[in-house]
């Protein structure tokens, strides 16, 4: 099961109606055409196409797998005590004394740029259920960094 947002089930849908409806017609004339030139076993081009034809086929599958298993959560139902998925968390980095805020997300809507981190990450997964002053321990690859949560909020 894959929990998202709203935004990240429809923008998932949009991708995949657009590999449905835009990239697959245009990556079978290719094939199509490809095949069109000739003998198949010295002919570049209708490997190429075929292999790229192929990844499509794979990508579309892909999302429709993770759409089958979506479940959007509904954030106005949520309580703001436990840090849980689609909230964000203001932490502080006890050794360097930095702030950071990060909002938990999917995997699939995981964007440090955006401030998104998955709950799958070894930030996420730490800071999952715990309450505002709790201390957590996070194992990274520089070693273990030490954060306190500051505020929750939805």
């Amino acid at each position: 099961m894959e929990y998202m947002s709203k935004e990240c089930y429809d923008k998932l849908v949009a991708e995949l109606r657009n590999l449905i409806s835009v990239e697959l017609p245009k990556a079978q004339d290719e094939l199509s055409e490809a095949r069109d030139k000739g003998d198949l076993s010295e002919n570049f081009e209708y490997h190429a196409a075929r292999r790229a034809h192929g990844r499509l086929l794979s990508k579309i599958r892909y999302k429709q797998r993770i759409l089958a298993n979506a479940r959007v959560l509904d954030t106005a139902q949520r309580s703001g005590d436990t840090v849980q998925l689609l909230c964000k968390v203001a932490v502080t980095n006890l050794k360097t004394n930095r702030s950071a805020a990060y909002t938990l997300t999917s995997p699939h809507e995981a964007n440090i740029r955006e401030g998104k981190i998955s709950m799958k990450s070894p930030i996420g997964q730490a800071l999952m259920n715990h309450k505002t002053g709790d201390v957590v321990e996070v194992k990274a690859p520089a070693g273990v960094v030490r954060l306190r949560i500051e505020s929750i909020a939805f």
